[in-house]
């Protein structure tokens, strides 16, 4: 067996047939994968699009005076039974978290009945598999009171599980617009000092932050419809920061707005904000580098101090057992 493998690895027509239908699978997955891949800017700003669609649709028949059209997704049948079944609207419905899923990215009624739903059903699930876990599949050898509380805690742990999955969705998209929105500004700037206007400068950005931030670029969009839509045109500033909730776009939306209401210089407001923005966000960077070296005291003396103990001490301390 041993001498077929080997005669095999010196055949060196096999082994170019080998490396050539290597060579050959690796071209075709090299072009394949692109095509395949999904496009997640193309989805996002599609649904920037439909949500586009919803505000103008609104505007109109609001003017109109006729009954509202919604065009976003509906919920779940059996979610949306659940919710109307226990009420849930009233008993943990609120109004911060409609603003919470706003600001993670969910919109509509749909995540709004999907997170209430799951604020329901978690700590139900959490409970039962604590209550099987500790009287059915392992058996404590502890006194009622503290099984009591163990179901209790996983109970406490359910009932918060969705809010903080959600505020990490929020934490996650929130970094993602801080660190393009410097380079939106810029890019925002140059459009209005080329004599665009407003609208036509969010739209123009929105389509070329992309492949740097799609969440901005989704906000930018949004943006652009209720300036184009909304009676008021400083509404649509206080949306941004409120769907953002970031300091720097707030920043930014209250200069906007003064800018709009006073006649002052929009391109030299944006040049100042772009600077603001761009110290922030280098100083928020010396601060997480500033903050390295304490973090790295204790990898250091767990994982880097007894290895370099053995490399160091290891071969005298085995001279001195063989000397003995």
């Amino acid at each position: 067996m041993i001498e077929f493998i080997l005669d095999t690895f010196q055949n060196t027509r096999l082994l170019a047939m080998i490396f050539a239908a290597l060579a050959a699978t690796a071209t075709v997955l090299t072009l394949t994968m692109p095509l395949l891949a999904n496009d997640p800017l193309e989805r996002r700003m599609k649904s920037a699009a439909l949500e586009r669609e919803k505000i103008r649709q609104r505007e109109r028949e609001r003017l109109a005076q006729s009954e509202k059209v919604s065009l976003r997704q509906s919920p779940r049948l059996y979610m949306q039974a659940v919710v109307t079944r226990f009420n849930l609207n009233k008993w943990l419905g609120q109004e911060q978290a409609r603003t919470r899923l706003i600001q993670a990215g969910y919109r509509g009624q749909a995540p709004y009945v999907t997170f209430l739903f799951f604020r329901l059903v978690t700590p139900a699930l959490a409970v039962t598999f604590a209550a099987l876990y500790v009287f059915v599949i392992a058996p404590l050898d502890k006194p009622l009171t503290v099984k009591l509380g163990i179901c209790l805690f996983a109970t406490y742990a359910g009932m918060h599980l969705p809010y903080i999955l959600l505020k990490n969705k929020i934490k996650r998209r929130q970094t993602g617009i801080k660190r393009a929105f410097p380079d939106a500004l810029d890019l925002l700037l140059i459009c209005v000092e080329s004599g665009m206007s407003v609208e036509l400068a969010f739209r123009r950005v929105s389509e070329e932050i992309g492949t740097q931030s799609i969440a901005l670029a989704e906000e930018l969009a949004l943006t652009t419809a209720e300036l184009s839509y909304l009676p008021d045109r400083r509404q649509a500033y206080d949306n941004l920061a409120k769907r953002t909730d970031l300091d720097g776009v707030r920043s930014v939306c209250v200069a906007l707005q003064q800018a709009e209401r006073y006649g002052t210089p929009l391109g030299q407001t944006l040049r100042i904000m772009a600077q603001e923005n761009r110290d922030m966000r280098m100083a928020e960077a010396e601060k997480k580098a500033a903050g390295l070296p304490p973090k790295l005291t204790v990898p250091m003396i767990l994982f880097f101090l007894p290895v370099l103990f053995v490399v160091i001490l290891g071969p005298a301390i085995i001279k001195m057992m063989t000397l003995r």
